[in-house]
């Protein structure tokens, strides 16, 4: 599976960004998919994740302001952003994998994840 982040940008705090994150190769309909992210000088953190089976899990910090969803037409995952901070500030990536884990927390492991894309930057100003 070949993953395409897009959608990044700069945006002022309290506005909407929407992220792409189109697959190629595979359907991912079957897929777990994910976002994580990276600050400059900060480890990676997990963001979300939509679970095959259409379970979602958001992150403390995004909960209630970001929201993933899955077009399988297009073969294509969203993470819709509301309501940024400064603190969103970071390079996104869209990670996905097929295999199926009993535990649903794995899910925010990113070593868990066997594709991702090449990063999609949001700068938010404050």
């Amino acid at each position: 599976v070949q993953l395409q982040a897009s959608g990044g940008g700069l945006v002022q705090a309290g506005d909407s960004l929407r992220l792409t994150c189109v697959a190629s190769g595979r359907a991912i309909n079957d897929y777990n998919m994910a976002w994580f992210r990276q600050a400059p000088g900060e480890d990676r953190e997990f963001v979300t994740v939509l679970s095959w089976d259409n379970k979602t899990y958001h992150a403390g910090s995004v909960k209630g302001r970001f929201a993933i969803s899955r077009d399988s037409a297009k073969n294509t995952v969203y993470l819709q952003m509301d309501r940024v901070k400064p603190e969103d500030t970071a390079t996104y990536y869209c990670a996905a994998t097929g295999r199926y884990y009993s535990m649903f927390v794995s899910l925010v492991s990113g070593g868990n994840y066997d594709f991702w894309g090449q990063g999609t930057l949001v700068t938010v100003s404050s």
